[in-house]
Parts: C-alpha cells; sequence; structure tokens
C-alpha cells in the first residue's frame, strides 16, 4: 500500500468529487444509483492520483531507494509515506553494528516542515526490491470489489444533504438539470391515477403517458414528476424499495390511511428487567409488534432462516384485519426506504386467490386481511401462516382450516351494562388455534362498546388486569391463568403489548406465581 493506509477506508467525498459527479451525470443523462456513481468515482480517484503521482516524478530527482546515494539538495518521493515529497537537507555516514556493511545516512525535510532520516548507500536493503510501479490502493480490480458499496454509502449519505442533488428510486441527479413540472401536470397525474384507482398503485411512466410534452421513456422526466408529486399531498408513493408506485392518498383504504382504532397504544412506563426470563421468552414467542427493541431483535433472530413463520391472532388484529409488522414477520414482507405505505400483493396458499396487501411502517402493522378472515371463519387465537410469494411483491398466507368441529372454549360477551363476561361453551371451529388465547367473540361491535367505555373512563391497566384474572381463574380448575391467556383476554378491550402486562404480574404482590408461565391471585387461596 503506497496511499495512505487507510485512503478507501477513510474515503469522503471533496468539492472536486462533487463537481465530478455532477459532470458524469450530466453526460450519462439519467438519474444513477450509488453503487453506479461510486464505481465511476473510484476509477476517477484513481485517474488522479496516478495523475499527481506522476506529476510530483516529473518534479522530483526520483522515488527514494536505499541503495542509492544522494546529496544535500535533491528533491525525493517516498512512496511508502503516502508519496511525500521531501528535501535532502543533510548526509553523514552511518554507524552500523559490528558485522553489518557500511551505509550512509541521509537528513530529509517534507514539505510540512518536518524532518527524518533514511538510510542509503545500502544495496542488501529490501525496499531496492519493490515494484515502486505497482500499489495496491490504485488497481481498480482490487479496490472496488472491496470498496464499492462504502463508497456507495459515502455518496449516498453525502448527497443526501446537498441541495444540488435529488434522488428518485434511490437514483442520483442534478437538481438544476430536471424538466419543470407545473400544476397542470399534476392535474393530470391526479386524473390518471383516479381512472386506475381500482387496479392498484401505478408507474411513473404510467401516468407519463398522458402527459403530451413530458416524454414517458425519457428518465429525468420521470424523476421529475416523481419529486414533484411526493411534495403534493394528493399522491403517496408506495412502491417497494427500488420501486416507484403511486396512489392517490384519499382512495387508500381507512385502514391504511388512519391506524384502526383497535391498534392504537397509549405507552405504558414499567421496567423490563423485572421481567422474569420465562416471561421475557413468551414475550418474544408472542411476536407483538408494540414489544420493545430488544425484543424484536430477538423475535427476527429466531426466525431469520424461516422461509415461512406463523403467528397466532389476537382480538385486535382480527377486527382491523391486519397482522403485525414485529420482528417475527417483517422479513417476509416488502419494505421501502422512505415509503410509509408499501402496496403488494396477497396471495391465499389454498385458492391461489389475489388480494391487495399494504405494509404500514409507521403504524407496525400489516393491512388487508380482513375478508380474508371472514371468507376462513377465523376467531381470535386463530394460527396463520405466512411466508414470501414466488415473484416479488407476493406474500403467501395460509390457514389450517378444516370441517368445524364442536370444541369447548372460551366465549367473550358483552351484558347490557357493557362488562365483560367470559365462559366456556361448545363452539364449532374450523381452523388451527392456540388452546391458550382462544376467545371466541359473537358480538364484536358490544365489544367495542366496552372498548370505548374503558378508554373514557381511563381504567388503569392494573384493574383490567385483577379483573381478568378473576375471570379467567373461574375457567381453570386449578385456578392458573397462563401469561398468553391473560395477555390475549385483556386485548379483548384494550391493545396493550406483553411488557406491561408481564411487569405487573412479576412486581405486584397480589399476583403469585405458581410455576412456569402460569399466576393466580394470592385472594384466591
Amino acid at each position: 500500500m503506497l496511499l495512505s493506509e487507510h485512503y478507501w477506508d477513510d474515503f469522503r467525498l471533496t468539492d472536486e468529487d462533487l463537481e465530478f459527479l455532477a459532470q458524469y451525470l450530466t453526460e450519462r443523462g439519467e438519474p444513477l444509483p450509488a453503487t453506479d456513481l461510486a464505481e465511476a468515482l473510484i476509477r476517477e480517484r484513481i485517474r488522479r492520483e496516478r495523475t499527481r503521482i506522476e506529476n510530483e516524478r516529473q518534479q522530483s530527482d526520483g522515488i527514494y531507494m536505499p541503495r542509492e546515494h544522494y546529496n544535500v539538495g535533491q528533491v525525493l518521493l517516498f512512496p511508502l509515506l503516502g508519496w511525500r515529497k521531501g528535501r535532502v537537507v543533510a548526509v553523514r555516514p552511518g554507524r552500523p553494528p559490528e558485522g553489518f556493511p557500511n551505509f550512509s545516512v541521509l537528513r530529509v525535510q517534507f514539505e510540512d516542515g518536518s524532518e527524518r532520516e533514511f538510510v542509503m548507500d545500502y544495496p542488501d536493503h529490501p525496499l531496492n526490491q519493490h515494484p515502486w510501479g505497482y500499489d495496491e490502493a490504485l488497481d481498480e480490480s482490487r479496490v472496488l470489489p472491496r470498496y464499492r458499496d462504502h463508497v456507495a454509502q459515502v455518496i449516498e449519505e453525502t448527497l443526501e444533504r446537498s441541495d444540488e442533488f435529488v434522488s428518485g428510486a434511490r437514483r442520483w441527479f442534478p437538481r438544476g438539470l430536471l424538466p419543470d413540472i407545473t400544476p397542470v401536470h399534476l392535474n393530470l397525474a391526479e386524473a390518471v391515477l383516479y381512472t386506475y384507482k381500482d387496479q392498484g398503485p401505478q408507474p411513473t411512466r404510467t401516468i407519463l403517458q398522458a402527459i403530451d410534452d413530458l416524454p414517458a421513456d425519457d428518465p429525468l422526466a420521470v424523476l421529475a414528476l416523481d419529486l414533484a408529486m411526493q411534495k403534493d399531498p394528493r399522491f403517496d408513493e408506495v412502491g417497494p424499495l427500488g420501486e416507484v408506485l403511486w396512489y392517490l392518498r384519499e382512495y387508500e383504504p381507512e385502514g391504511v390511511r388512519e391506524t384502526p382504532p383497535w391498534l392504537v397504544y397509549t405507552p405504558i412506563a414499567y421496567d423490563q428487567d423485572k421481567i422474569p426470563p420465562e416471561l421475557v421468552d413468551l414475550e418474544v414467542h408472542l411476536g407483538d409488534e408494540l414489544s420493545p427493541p430488544e425484543i424484536q431483535a430477538r423475535m427476527a433472530q429466531e426466525v431469520a432462516d424461516q422461509d415461512e413463520v406463523s403467528w397466532v391472532l389476537i382480538y385486535p388484529h382480527w377486527r382491523a384485519g391486519t397482522l403485525p409488522l414485529s420482528g417475527r414477520l417483517q422479513h417476509l414482507f416488502p419494505t421501502a426506504r422512505g415509503a410509509e405505505r408499501v402496496y403488494f400483493t396477497f396471495v391465499d396458499a389454498d385458492t391461489g386467490q389475489r388480494f391487495p396487501g399494504w405494509v404500514v411502517r409507521p403504524g407496525r402493522y400489516v393491512f388487508g386481511l380482513g375478508a380474508w378472515y371472514r371468507r376462513k371463519n377465523l376467531f381470535p387465537g386463530a394460527r396463520v401462516w405466512v411466508r414470501r410469494g414466488t415473484a416479488p411483491g407476493e406474500v403467501v398466507v395460509h390457514a389450517r382450516t378444516h370441517r368445524p368441529n364442536r370444541v369447548w372454549v372460551p366465549v367473550a360477551r358483552a351484558d347490557e351494562q357493557n362488562r365483560l363476561h367470559i365462559r366456556r361453551h361448545a363452539v364449532a371451529l374450523g381452523a388451527a388455534f392456540e388452546d391458550r388465547m382462544v376467545f371466541v367473540v359473537p358480538d364484536p361491535d358490544a365489544l367495542d362498546r366496552i372498548w370505548e367505555r374503558l378508554q373514557r373512563e381511563k381504567v388503569p391497566l392494573e384493574n383490567l388486569l385483577v379483573s381478568f384474572m378473576k375471570e379467567l381463574m373461574k375457567l381453570s380448575q386449578q385456578g392458573y391463568v397462563d401469561a398468553m391467556e391473560l395477555y390475549a383476554a385483556l386485548n379483548l378491550v384494550r391493545r396493550c403489548p406483553p411488557g406491561p402486562i408481564f411487569a405487573l404480574l412479576a412486581t405486584r404482590p397480589w399476583f403469585e406465581h405458581v410455576g412456569d408461565t402460569y399466576y393466580r391471585l394470592r385472594s384466591a387461596e
């Protein structure tokens, strides 16, 4: 390595680099991704460095070699010091150890005023054999595969802070060279998307085909229209990573534009460290999108190598027609870099039926399953399997349905005073479910009224937990309640992740741990 050892590791863009990128993009005449810009800039940097080194050589008396003899006043280049240039200011005899050949010493002053001594008249030094014409840091075949992604990241971070460059679908171009987009163009875009509203989001080129003075095959027109539509509240960019798709915001499903009320959670402070290990493991298993980041990371780690993942429906997601975008499931769904909502296609594993789905990144949920839940006669506690489809932008959903069998399960009903009662009844169910999380809800609207009442009255979580513990203990012969069951039950009337519930179980004296993940009220002894 003849340049600085960390030349590419410490890479930063200079003003000269930005000028080069602007000129390069102008010559290409199209927006380009940062990886393409990185390749071009690496080649340009290597060309510049070679030119600089050659100019330094021509302005010096040669490259320092230990075997040569030098005189005061000569100017030398030192490749191992990043091709620094220095002038010989003194020479003297060396003092070799006994048994070593004689040599001389030269003192060199560099351009920054610093001085160092070097050996000369020493033919056996290994540096005499070094091929000084070669430098790994200037070898494209070595630099490109090793540093292209790093340089691309630096370029992207720098251009994002620059007012001179703009991007669409992660492709960059100088702002000042884009065609103008007028209000007329945007009104035409709205008309096109209205025409296609029942066919789903559309790419920019489809919109441009209806605009006479902007060619649909011009990448600059595509980027200019993308940027203008991003600033217009009528439009929503909903394409997955690397793809731009547009939809009219007012025609998006209500559950996409606004978080469904059953998924709205008011954060509750609690101490995660107080939760015992068995309940932490349970929270990871439950896959709730509202669990803290460290729990989400464990979820993701557990399913990282799984192409298909199952999850148990809880009432809020069943009611809203959604799935959680948790660490357990998020790797199966398309994502985006900037878009808050991402459009994709669900595929029914049994029938092949396709229907629209939406990843709502700010709300951490996936919308579009309400009708599918109803067609499959699913219920809170039913298990749903999710896997990636064979085509990009497809997600396959599956429920293991069968001929309905009558089973004794908890049924949640509201009385006339909007109070919840849970009793076991024989109910015909036709899908796989989790025994400890199943709750049949015959009248969801009645539960909604309880939900609204509890919100108005601001009933503390702890009070609800005690009430549900009493209700669920009646269903158990031993009088024990599984924390999993308690979590699913409480979410019948209030959205809450496992953490606050489990923290109360672990820290309040009236909750007694009776083994594994089971608890009871002490007053029930």
